[in-house]
């Protein structure tokens, strides 16, 4: 005999509307012993978008963009009680549910027992949809392999700093302040990153590009995803936007993943803080703010610090391979040098990083984002750009046809390629 559960899911997850939905959900309303039942089924469903390739910050984000906040809570209910049957986790995956373990768990049965049902199913029937994505390492209970090795012993101490030093520059009221505390940041990603590199190739053990993927959220989340490959470029990384997902998948060797992580999260709000002090000097002068201004000031933005990061990655490798040589007592870039130095290390990860992504995204394209409108705004984004101050790590990469940084004639109508 076909149970409760399998009736409700045979009326409310395959058809449109709501009339299913209220179908499905009056059955269950009138089983209150099935709700046991009801969550493993969830869990079910959980358990099949990892098969699918999505991880649970994907997971979460997406119900958000498509749903709302409080199907958000359900799914992180269900991931919560999915993933505890797990005796071990990637360390990416365990970052993830600790800040899930944020937020509130959802009650049961509220606000009623018809209205919990329905959110329950409409949850589900976006779960059975989901689409298959690019894999970025193992789905949880499988084998694990050297993307989710865990981390050296010295390496949470490295980001513990840096974190602690980004969270200072977004929190103070002075940009010399927060210029100074980013470039420091930036320094130490960038020696962790190149010791990384060389200790990898002189052991022999250069092990392979890794991924990961960073949510990239409306609104303006086109200038959003130029800043990511932006970031991505300078760090030796190759971002790929997905849209319509709401993320974008970086490729890139772990050390720099890291970097990207952490300096785009503090470039994001350093320019959303900078955004706002714009928009409050504007008012105060008597103009209304638009939504062509905030876009024209993330555009530019992005744009810029796209620009001055790729200029600084270059320095930045340039000092780095004349101190490795100098070490050795070569001459920079010179044939004696070329065993142990730096560049021809960089340059074997770059391919490695650019094969990995050609693997993963056989048919990516190009896309053109809709260009800045606002001359205001796109000013006020470009010195807010030129005051955060930072530098890369090593060599950029422009993408595919140019896309990354995305290109603009500098009169606040600057549109932008980015691969996708």
């Amino acid at each position: 005999m076909e149970s409760v559960i399998d009736q409700a899911c045979a009326a409310a997850l395959y058809a449109e509307g709501d009339v299913a939905l209220d179908t499905g959900a009056s059955l269950l309303a009138a089983a209150p012993d099935a709700d046991d039942a009801l969550h493993r089924r969830g869990e079910e469903f959980v358990t099949r978008a990892w098969g699918r390739g999505w991880l649970p910050a994907d997971l979460i984000r997406f119900v958000r963009l498509e749903l709302d906040e409080r199907r958000a809570v359900l799914a992180a209910t269900l991931v919560a009680a999915e993933t505890a049957r797990y005796g071990e986790l990637p360390p990416r995956w365990r970052a993830q549910l600790d800040e899930l373990s944020g937020l509130p768990p959802a009650p049961r049965n509220k606000p009623d027992r018809f209205g919990y049902a329905s959110d329950l199913l409409e949850l589900f029937r976006l779960l059975l949809r989901l689409p298959a994505i690019e894999p970025v390492g193992p789905a949880p209970g499988t084998a694990t392999d050297h993307l989710h090795r865990p981390l050296a012993a010295d390496e949470p101490r490295m980001l513990t700093r840096i974190r602690a030093l980004l969270a200072k520059a977004e929190a103070t009221g002075f940009p010399e302040e927060a210029e100074a505390l980013t470039a420091k940041a930036q320094e130490l990603m960038a020696r962790h990153s190149i010791d990384e590199a060389l200790i990898a190739a002189r052991s022999r053990s250069a092990g392979s590009p890794g991924a990961c993927r960073i949510g990239v959220e409306p609104p303006y989340e086109s200038a959003k995803a130029i800043l990511l490959d932006a970031v991505a470029s300078a760090n030796r990384c190759q971002a790929v936007w997905n849209g319509d997902l709401g993320f974008s998948t970086v490729v890139g060797f772990e050390p720099d993943l890291e970097a990207v992580e952490l300096l785009f999260t503090s470039l994001l709000v350093q320019g959303t803080v900078a955004m706002t002090r714009a928009e409050a000097g504007q008012r105060a002068s008597g103009r209304k703010r638009t939504k062509a201004f905030r876009q024209s000031f993330l555009m530019a933005y992005a744009q810029r610090l796209g620009s001055r990061l790729a200029d600084s990655a270059e320095r930045a490798t340039a000092e780095a391979d004349a101190d490795t040589a100098t070490a050795t007592g070569a001459d920079p870039g010179s044939a004696a040098a070329a065993p142990t130095g730096l560049l021809p290390v960089l340059a074997a990860r770059d391919v490695a990083v650019t094969e990995a992504t050609e693997r993963m995204f056989p048919r990516t394209t190009t896309t053109r984002v809709r260009g800045a409108t606002d001359l205001d705004g796109w000013n006020h984004g470009t010195e807010a750009a030129d005051r955060a101050r930072v530098g890369g790590p090593g060599k950029g990469h422009r993408g595919r046809d140019g896309g990354g940084h995305g290109r603009g004639d500098g009169h606040g109508r600057g549109g932008g390629e980015i691969m996708a």
